[in-house]
């Protein structure tokens, strides 16, 4: 691994114990710490109770974030408080990565999905586009967990949503959308380098790898060829851009490349919808026009999907996930064979997969994104799920009206609790909703 570069995976082990920034929901950044005392050297807090991941999620009593027994967190940045310039900290917190940086901290980059209107916008000196509010900013975290630095690194983009982390140290910001206002265009990749904020390069959309509604992108650090996700609705399409330069060193991505979309060449059109899990599929990459990516995919019978997310290259295998259809899918370039991997067949298992990454130990895990569903889940090589993180709902919701007395009280089962717990409602709520009949 470059030493200058540290992904997501990575920042796991940081200090010696198991720790991760993750973000659930959009204001705060949180730093998660646990240890492990049974656990083999090397392979640290692994979940050791087969498939089980890490035992039941406790209740966490602040109402705020639930773990599994042993692990707890801390909020290290929230929105609204101040950068170290004094501004605020901007709102709408998404995808990220880790980098190693100086005198053993740790550097995470961090995306900011505004666009227009937006109570804490990203205030750049060096703005893309002075009239939207989106962005990223970077964190300087020292071994302790304690934020050193908060400052902004690109300004001016709009509804940054996903991205990934280049393997010479850079981080790379997608727009999820895609829209000229007469003006500006905005739906572009941007290369940002946290340790250079705000520079020419941070507000120079690289055109070649797309004029689409981006999600994320991760690159094959054997050949230096980038894969990215589109997040549109209804259609989405896989796309490759391989650079005319593959050094993969700072400013090779702007000298431009080759954008390409996933096919099936006996299933013109196909849906991946038609897939079943398990099924592999041969495909080919047909080169697309960059500055209409969907439409071009769409006219050439790419394969379409219904609304692409998450990405994460590890091991020789791409792994992309699709929020609307529940699924997981895998790709390998070396045999350019396509896999749905995992389908979930229940909402409890999987529901709105967002960012992905891969553990030290090939657990893929997954953040949830939405519809009270907001979790940290691992999914193993064998297909197995697990929970390790649940936003807490309980400040959610104050209930309007007094609970009723103990003894006229309904029983509350754990499995009412949990799907309370889970829809951001509360317990008598779902006990009135399972008492005429709901599903739960």
């Amino acid at each position: 691994m470059d030493n200058k570069q540290m992904n997501r995976r990575d920042f796991l082990r940081v200090s010696g114990i198991s720790t991760i920034a993750l973000t659930l929901g959009t204001t705060g950044f949180f730093s998660l710490s646990g240890q492990a005392k049974t656990i083999p050297q090397g392979r640290a807090n692994k979940p050791t109770s087969g498939f089980g991941g890490y035992g039941p999620l406790v209740k966490d009593p602040n109402g705020i974030l639930d773990l599994p027994q042993g692990f707890q967190y801390k909020i290290i940045s929230q929105t609204g408080d101040k950068l170290s310039n004094g501004a605020p900290i901007p709102g709408a917190m998404d995808g990220m990565a880790a980098f190693q940086g100086k005198h053993n901290t740790t550097v995470l980059v961090r995306n900011h999905e505004q666009a227009l209107d937006a109570k804490y916008p990203v205030y750049g000196s060096n703005p893309f586009n002075s009239m939207v509010a989106g962005g990223t900013t970077a964190l300087v975290v020292g071994p302790d967990r304690e934020v050193v630095k908060e400052y902004v690194t690109n300004s001016g983009t709009a509804v940054n949503c996903a991205g990934g982390p280049s393997t010479w140290g850079t981080w790379l910001t997608c727009e999820e959308v895609a829209y000229n206002d007469g003006l500006m265009e905005h739906g572009f990749v941007f290369e940002v380098d946290p340790t250079d904020p705000e520079n020419q390069m941070s507000k120079t959309p690289i055109r070649d790898m797309g004029f689409f509604s981006h999600e994320a992108c991760s690159v094959d650090p054997a050949t230096g060829i980038w894969y990215l996700t589109e997040d549109a609705r209804p259609i989405s399409f896989l796309y490759r851009f391989t650079p005319n330069d593959r050094s993969q060193k700072l400013g090779s991505l702007q000298k431009g490349g080759k954008l390409e979309a996933a096919a099936i060449d006996e299933l013109p059109h196909s849906a991946a919808s038609q897939f079943i899990n398990g099924q592999k599929f041969g495909i080919v990459w047909k080169e697309v026009n960059p500055e209409d990516a969907h439409q071009s995919a769409l006219n050439q019978g790419c394969i379409q999907f219904r609304r692409l997310e998450g990405a994460c290259f590890s091991a020789g295998v791409f792994w992309f996930d699709d929020t609307t259809a529940r699924r997981v899918y895998r790709y390998f370039p070396s045999t350019n064979t396509l896999e749905l991997f995992y389908e979930s067949s229940d909402a409890n298992d999987l529901k709105s997969p967002d960012n992905i990454t891969i553990t030290p130990w090939g657990d893929l895990w997954i953040a949830e994104d939405g519809s009270g569903h907001d979790r940290v889940i691992g999914l193993t090589p064998e297909g197995n799920v697990y929970p390790f993180a649940r936003r807490n709902a309980a400040r959610q919701v104050v209930m309007g009206h007094a609970a009723p007395p103990a003894h006229y009280a309904p029983k509350i089962s754990n499995n009412v609790a949990d799907f309370a717990e889970q829809n951001g409602i509360s317990p008598l709520a779902a006990a009135v909703l399972d008492r005429h009949g709901v599903n739960i």
